[in-house]
Formats: C-alpha cells, structure tokens, sequence
C-alpha cells in the first residue's frame, strides 16, 4: 500500500522560508516522478512543481518559479519543497503526489496516482 505523509507546514510571516517533506512507502521510490501540488481556500488544486525520477527534470507553476525548489533524496524515499520569500497568495493545503510517469516531471493532476494527506501552510501579511 502506497502511503505519502507530508510534514513542515505551518503559520509564517510574508517574506518567510518554509520546507515542507513528503515520506514515500510502499512504492518504488526512485522510479517515480513526484510532485506537489497546492489549494487554497475556494480554489481548485493546482500544481506548483515536480520532478522527474534520478531528479532528471524539475517542473515550477510559473507563481512559484524562482521561489520555490524541489528536490529529492531516493535513498531516503522523501521529496522536498523549499519555499522562499513566501507570499500570503501561497497559502493553502500542499499535497504530495506519486506519478508513474517517472520519466517527465508532469504537472497534471491526472497522471498523479498516489496522494498524501496534506499539510497547512499559511502566510500572513
């Protein structure tokens, strides 16, 4: 059973750094792209970024690019968001996903299989 549990969320200030971390069970870590995906209150999820399995390829929504980095630790089956100069237009729930599609770093919720329980992140002005 697949199992993906985000941590590292929570209260920041605008301007603040923050690292969320998502721990992979039950699958084949290194052959899986991983991403991270975002909601906000009254919002659809969208995506923020992914990266291709051997951490080939990287993926930023163009409202995180240059902020955010994604990056991945195969022997320790966990990827990472780094969020910097943190906006209060980045709060929301982020969810960690597992995507067969190890190859590409996608960004598309559908080819997303496997989902994590979310973590809070809010950013107040």
């Amino acid at each position: 059973q697949v199992q993906l549990v985000e941590s590292g969320g929570g209260l920041v200030q605008a301007g603040d750094s923050l690292s969320l971390s998502c721990a992979a069970s039950g699958l084949t870590f290194r052959l899986y792209t991983m991403g991270w995906f975002r909601q906000a209150p009254g919002k659809e999820r969208e995506f923020a970024a992914a990266i291709s399995s051997n951490s080939g390829s990287t993926n930023y929504a163009d409202s995180v690019k240059g902020r955010f980095t994604i990056s991945r630790d195969d022997a320790k089956n966990t990827v990472y968001l780094q969020m910097n100069s943190l906006k209060p237009e980045d709060t929301a729930v982020y969810y960690c996903a597992a995507s067969r599609a190890g190859w590409a770093p996608v960004s598309t919720e559908y080819q997303y299989g496997n989902w994590g329980q979310g973590t809070q992140v809010t950013v107040s002005s």
